[in-house]
């Protein structure tokens, strides 16, 4: 049997390590991990057209699995277009492993062609970031790599100068067995007993809920139910949160609607449940605030706490729900849902007059109708921007569907590479990506690579010929727009032309039927929607306070632009209150 070299290594400890594809662009330092990853059946490499699409996918597809994905970039510019990708990924504590392959090992320092220092390069984007400069050194260090990502779920960068990678590999090589998922993690009895006595205290309690709810929902609702809580959720907490969920108030934040503010400040103690939310202008400074999270790095970086809980949350509220007394009086609650429902008629009526007729279409409409025809189990691909508004307010989590986009770093053109990576791990399963004209235009060359593996994404372009949430910015600012105007093709010509389904839709009456058409195609397919590039989420009114920015003023207004499938989520809330 011949020997290995230290590729074959690398790339058999990520196959232990449950790794199944490795996105990336080849490249000449890459070619012996490239190679290595040709001779294994276990493997695949993706090939796609940009690195940033590469770390994307790799991101998404372990937000879809929960488990280690991986990414490739070839020396000095290759890995450098990973870095935004890879920042997604780290703040959605999304388990990756980047490859940074590197130059020669024998130029480092000597001003080589294309040469950078990886190891410091993505230091502030990853848990680990080492350089392997000895064949000894990889199957440690690789390992040490792999179990930051998964254990502190974050990205780890490995850099491998390309020279090394083709050296023979040391001989018997540790097997050390290699850690697969975090464990769970209950407080202390005293922080347990802290946070009874504070519930039992307290009138009025609120919990606000992020992502760290994920696999707490019957958890989370019998708490609720018990202290009688409205529940308040951040845009990364709405997929684990807001379903079957009777006490939902909507969503805080920029993008909030409904009585979410209100139950934050008006409640006597307000739970901080999973959530780094990171607009510390909409929470308050007068009242207990109380924390539960596994990272004890984010407890008390947004706000003052008066208890600060280290633990899942699904292991604290365990312990918690059989401790706290029952609480009798729900007149907080019932007043909150009540308000929630009211905000949101409120601005629902702006957006129910002829809105099947108008041209150019509601990008509300849009959302409305691709929630309604899309599955049930559907994953959605959310580019940052208007497209955001759009999937908090109309896109209906169920605890099936998942949501997911650049929700922590904020990034443009992440939906279509994040449906990369989502669609490999289930070429069955519906996936959409959600994208704005400006953010699909930035990484189009990618959905070539929808077409070269057949993957069977649904593009829903939102094409308003401009930069929606950045004029909106502006206009806040009291700025006129600027520079935010896109001159664009017929997306639909470009999406046949690179060989998918394309259809444009000009007309509400056709965009159902294109909706349907396009879904039942078994390969790609694009969908370009002419929207309205009026259609702002404007706030009914500007304050002195928000011509200044987007500061506490706009916490207070729902942000215009229709919430309709949300109201109906409150409508059928308010069953549950008595009437006065």
């Amino acid at each position: 049997m011949a020997k290995q070299n230290v590729a074959e290594q690398f790339v058999d400890i990520l196959v232990r390590a449950g790794v199944r594809r490795l996105y990336g662009v080849v490249g000449d330092s890459l070619n012996p991990v490239v190679d290595a990853v040709r001779r294994n059946a276990a493997i695949d490499w993706i090939h796609v057209r940009h690195e940033e699409s590469a770390a994307f996918a790799a991101g998404a597809e372990a937000q879809i699995t929960g488990k280690l994905a991986a990414c490739a970039g070839s020396c000095g510019p290759g890995n450098l277009h990973l870095i935004n990708g890879l920042y997604d990924a780290h703040r959605s504590m999304a388990p990756v492993l980047a490859l940074a392959s590197h130059i020669p090992s024998s130029e480092i320092g000597l001003g080589y062609f294309q040469e950078t220092h990886p190891e410091r390069l993505f230091q502030e984007c990853s848990h680990y970031c080492e350089l392997i400069s000895s064949p000894k050194q990889m199957p440690r260090l690789l390992q040490t790599a792999i179990q930051h990502a998964v254990g502190r779920s974050g990205v780890s960068v490995v850099a491998l100068p390309g020279d090394i990678a083709g050296e023979p590999a040391p001989e018997k090589a540790a097997q050390s067995a290699l850690v697969a998922s975090r464990p769970t993690v209950r407080p202390g009895d005293a922080e347990i007993d802290a946070l009874v006595e504070m519930i039992d205290a307290a009138g009025r309690v609120t919990l606000f809920c992020g992502s760290g709810t994920a696999g707490a929902h019957a958890e989370v609702m019998e708490f609720a139910g018990k202290i009688k809580a409205p529940v308040g959720h951040a845009l990364r907490g709405k997929e684990f949160i807001q379903y079957d969920n009777p006490y939902d108030v909507g969503m805080s934040g920029l993008l909030g609607y409904g009585a979410a503010y209100e139950a934050t400040h008006e409640c006597d103690l307000l739970i901080l449940v999973g959530t780094d939310f990171p607009y510390n202008a909409f929470l308050p400074d007068d009242v207990r605030i109380a924390q539960i999270d596994v990272r004890p790095e984010v407890l008390g970086r947004r706000s003052r706490l008066d208890l600060a809980v280290w633990g899942d949350v699904r292991e604290t509220l365990r312990c918690l729900i059989p401790r706290v007394r029952e609480k009798k009086d729900r007149r907080f609650l019932d007043r909150m849902l009540k308000r929630h429902a009211d905000a949101l008629e409120g601005v629902v009526k702006a957006y129910t007059r002829k809105v099947d007729k108008h041209v150019p279409i509601h990008p509300e409409y849009v959302a409305a109708v691709l929630d309604e025809v899309a599955d049930a189990d559907s994953v959605f691909t959310v580019d940052t921007g208007m497209c955001n508004v759009w999937a908090a307010r109309y896109v209906s989590p169920n605890g099936h569907r998942r949501i997911i986009g650049s929700f922590s770093h904020g990034s443009m053109a992440n939906a279509l590479p994040m449906a990369i990576g989502a669609q490999f791990t289930d070429r069955r399963r519906q996936v959409i990506a959600m994208a704005g004209d400006g953010g699909f235009s930035m990484l189009m060359g990618d959905f070539l690579t929808l077409v070269q593996y057949d993957l069977p994404v649904k593009v829903v372009l939102f094409n308003n010929s401009s930069l929606g949430m950045v004029e909106l910015e502006m206009l806040v600012a009291g700025l006129p727009s600027y520079g935010t105007t896109n001159t664009n093709p017929d997306f639909a010509a470009v999406a046949r032309a690179c060989g998918a389904y394309g259809v444009r839709v000009e007309k509400p009456k056709q965009l159902a039927g294109a909706l349907k058409d396009a879904f039942r195609h078994k390969g790609p397919a694009l969908v370009d929607v002419v929207t309205d590039p009026n259609a702002l989420s404007i706030p009914p009114k500007i304050s002195a306070e928000m011509v200044t920015g987007f500061a506490l003023s706009a916490s207070k207004i729902v942000l215009d632009g229709g919430v309709g499938r949300m109201l109906q989520m409150a409508r059928s809330n308010l069953r549950n209150v008595p009437r006065l």
